[in-house]
């Protein structure tokens, strides 16, 4: 069966670059009317591409700068639940999704359709992501992705028919070879993928790194910054205020100087298959530590450790696509709870690769140093100790000798 679009408007996720400019030209050619949607998520890349759109089949071409939006409810809201996936991915792909497709929607609704495009695979998270989201912002919304078809696979089953099909038909490419990966940008990270980093015993060239130098190449000296939050969201770098989208580009540059921010892992998609990915974090991987550092003086002990029971569950639902879901968004009302007096500033010092906190105060602090001191005196009785050793030891002192019995040894 052959898709006719019979005139109806599309609206097409469009980044300008290889298949994206594509599939213009071939849901035009299935008679769709196609407006190319490019998302300002802080990519820092050429959006000037009317010409090139249009010239590619489109009938209108969009920009929707998300990129105040993003860092604030999706980057910011991930670092107050300290939302790690599989413990090491800062989910800077995963959380960018959701906003790219709320854009879209509010597209499509001002264009008067419920069709829309996306160049995302069949193999990949980004299709999960974007089409859950889809799904609960548009329940009637109709989604084209390209790859998943037959038809468009065996006409352009790879990048080097893709780059012949474009220059059969005349779209604009800088692009003419194939690179060795690919890489997705956006203000929080670059994530690189695919081609040559499919063997996972390959080691990464520095010449991949965009927004950070590698760890061997920065300079031999120490930065000392410092970060400041307001109920779990930064608001300075070293005591100066700043908009939220500028303090995310200042510590990607600090960051990126001081080479941190690599992560370099096999991870397990979505969709059931294992993936090797390559990410550099440069600004966010300060903040995840400044972030938790502070926690340390502000939040008390049983409430972070609920907060913490949750961040594996809370990383899965944002990676796998459900940002949209009644369980994430209960999931954040505990964790914008939690965070209520994480407030103050956190001294670091970057140093080629380590982000390591030195200091921390606050207004809030529950750290009483009357309390902890190791010194004679103080504020704690230590003969309560007593008391509260024997509550506590009460089930071991009585397990003992039904353990003795049944010939439990736990040194063994």
């Amino acid at each position: 069966m052959v898709l006719d679009g019979k005139g109806e408007k599309c609206v097409l996720a469009y980044s300008g670059g290889l298949d994206t400019s594509v599939i213009v030209k071939w849901l035009a050619d299935h008679n769709f009317k196609v407006v190319a949607v490019c998302i300002d998520v802080g990519q820092h890349e050429n959006l000037d591409l009317e010409e090139k759109a249009v010239s590619s089949g489109a009938i209108k071409y969009v920009v929707k700068d998300v990129k105040k939006e993003f860092v604030e409810a999706g980057l910011f809201q991930c670092l107050k639940a300290e939302a790690k996936y599989e413990g090491r991915y800062l989910l800077g792909t995963s959380i960018a999704r959701p906003f790219i497709m709320k854009a879209l929607v509010e597209v499509a609704k001002e264009e008067g359709t419920n069709i829309i495009a996306h160049g995302a695979t069949g193999k990949g998270n980004d299709q999960c992501r974007f089409e859950l989201v889809g799904y609960a912002l548009m329940p009637g919304i109709e989604i084209i992705a390209p790859w998943r078809i037959k038809e468009f696979r065996e006409l352009i089953p790879g990048r080097k028919e893709a780059i012949d099909y474009a220059a059969k038909h005349g779209i604009p490419l800088t692009v003419s070879t194939e690179k060795p990966w690919s890489t997705d940008p956006n203000i929080a990270h670059r994530s690189h993928e695919a081609g040559l980093l499919e063997d996972p015993m390959y080691k990464p060239i520095d010449e991949m790194y965009q927004l950070m130098k590698t760890p061997k190449a920065a300079e031999d000296k120490v930065s000392k910054i410092s970060i400041g939050f307001e109920d779990g969201v930064p608001v300075s770098v070293n005591g100066e205020k700043m908009e939220s989208v500028a303090l995310v580009e200042e510590l990607n540059k600090l960051g990126g100087e001081n080479g941190l921010g690599q992560v370099d892992m096999v991870e397990n998609r979505f969709v059931g298959m294992k993936s090797r990915g390559i990410y550099e974090s440069p600004g966010m991987t300060i903040l995840y530590e400044a972030h938790r550092d502070l926690e340390g003086i502000c939040m008390d002990r049983d409430l972070m450790h609920l907060r913490d029971s949750l961040i594996s569950q809370y990383a899965k639902l944002v990676y796998n696509g459900f940002w949209c879901g009644r369980e994430l968004q209960a999931m954040n009302a505990l964790v914008d709870a939690s965070q209520k007096g994480v407030t103050g500033e956190v001294f670091l010092e970057l140093y080629k690769g380590n982000c390591t906190p030195v200091g921390r105060k606050s207004e809030f602090s529950l750290y009483d140093e009357s309390i902890s001191t190791m010194e004679g005196g103080g504020d704690y009785n230590q003969n309560d100790a007593i008391g509260f050793l024997r509550i506590k030891g009460l089930p071991l002192r009585v397990q003992s000798s039904i353990n003795e019995k049944l010939g439990i040894d736990f040194f063994k």
